[in-house]
């Protein structure tokens, strides 16, 4: 129900108005302009309708008070028994809404006050309108500059930039239409992740921005972005299923008001160089804008965290079975467990599979199909910390970890068993040796 705030020095008119619109509004009663700004400030009725001639403080210097502290297009209509040209011109060009003559029937204050409320309505829906961002329902670019360059002037906080890392890749794989699903939702993330009276909205494509007042500790940025990291990832393995391999987040680079300045273009530029720095670190993570006169170093530092790095570095959706390489990077971890052998003396062992045809010596397409099969049957049938890749045409490798000669030849058993059960045309040759490091 609307809400009306009644303003009159005289009781009777003050009850029989109030009488009137309490059986379409809600009502508050105020005899006097100053108990109208209290009541204005705790209520915040969506119309005032107020005399406008009274003692201490008149209806235009009313209106004009509330414009002042509350900087709000307030609905006003006066009341007065004056019929002076003179003084309906002069409040309209204060922006009253209407006037009604003293004395007034019910039926022409109701009619009068609901056409105000409904035009009132009518241009917050067409404002908002054009405020927000179609799809996500946030504030647009511009009203996000106007918003947040309006409230950095006078308000402490940090200005955070998001971009969704990633993104295209969503569109390119699942389409357009899964794209402004993925859009719509973080939307709805980054706006969970702040406060009611924080601003936040979208810049353009996979862009958005947002400022949280009064902030002025990292760690409740981090705990945003690693609340914004877990909650994308979560929605994206329900959108597009577990075997989403995209790896989606939010890089933020966030700024400190007013200690990085107060006008909205240099610190929107500010946290664009600490959103770069996130980039070019990783991805998933936030980093503060630091003037570097007054840090001695580089103008962005980096401080995701150990536990934004950690996040960072953890396989995403992680698949059941082995641990699929490509060969280049197969090479680093035998490299890697060849340093390890030195130091520790761990029995690990690197087996190679070869693939060949029983009818043909010489390898074909469905040679080289058959080996990306096997491939497949050897990551289901291998344990989550073993590696394997594939090695040329008809070849794949595995590197077992921590694994004695005994088990190692029960693993390639059920390999060959596994494989056997659904291929007969081939012969399968495997070779084991233990992972020493090369002393030439």
């Amino acid at each position: 129900m609307k809400k009306i705030l009644i303003v009159d020095d005289q009781m009777i008119t003050l009850k029989m108005t109030s009488h009137i619109l309490a059986s379409q509004y809600q009502t508050v009663c105020a005899s006097s302009g100053s108990e109208a700004i209290e009541l204005y400030r705790k209520e915040r009725p969506d119309m005032v309708l107020t005399d406008l001639h009274m003692p201490e403080m008149s209806g235009f210097e009313l209106q004009s008070a509330l414009h002042e502290e509350f900087a709000e297009n307030i609905p006003i209509m006066f009341m007065t028994a004056d019929s002076s040209d003179e003084t309906e011109s002069k409040g309209f060009e204060n922006g009253a809404v209407d006037f009604i003559r003293k004395p007034f029937r019910a039926d022409v204050l109701l009619r009068r006050v609901a056409n105000i409320l409904q035009s009132v309505e009518q241009i917050r829906g067409l404002r908002k309108a054009a405020e927000t961002d179609p799809m996500t329902g946030l504030l647009n670019k511009a009203s996000s500059q106007e918003e947040i360059g309006e409230i950095i002037k006078g308000t402490p906080g940090v200005l955070m930039m998001i971009d969704l890392d990633s993104f295209k890749l969503v569109n390119d794989i699942y389409g357009h239409n899964m794209g402004d699903k993925v859009l719509i939702r973080f939307a709805e993330i980054i706006r969970s992740a702040i406060r009611a009276a924080d601003i936040a909205g979208r810049i353009g494509g996979d862009e958005f921005i947002a400022f949280c007042q009064h902030v002025k500790s990292e760690e409740v940025i981090a705990e945003k972005v690693k609340y914004i990291n877990d909650e994308l990832l979560k929605s994206a393995l329900e959108y597009m299923g577990d075997d989403m391999r995209i790896p989606l987040g939010a890089s933020v680079g966030a700024v400190y008001v007013p200690d990085e300045g107060t006008d909205f273009i240099t610190i929107f530029k500010k946290a664009d160089k600490a959103l770069y720095k996130v980039k070019q670190n990783g991805k998933h993570g936030y980093s503060f804008y630091h003037d570097s006169s007054r840090v001695g170093h580089d103008t962005v530092t980096v401080t995701t965290g150990i536990q934004s790095e950690m996040a960072i570095l953890a396989e995403r959706s992680r698949e059941k079975g082995a641990f699929a390489l490509p060969y280049d990077q197969f090479k680093l971890i035998y490299r890697f467990l060849m340093r390890v052998e030195s130091n520790y003396h761990k029995e690990n062992r690197l087996i190679i599979f070869t693939l060949k045809s029983k009818d043909k010596e010489e390898i074909d397409k469905d040679l080289i199909y058959a080996t990306q099969r096997f491939y497949d049957t050897a990551c289901s049938s291998l344990r989550a910390s073993d590696v394997v890749t594939l090695r040329g045409k008809n070849q794949v490798m595995v590197l077992l970890l921590e694994a004695n000669l005994v088990d190692s030849k029960m693993v390639i058993d059920r390999v060959v068993t596994n494989w056997q059960e659904a291929e007969k045309g081939y012969e399968l040759i495997s070779e084991m040796e233990l992972i020493k490091e090369d002393r030439r």
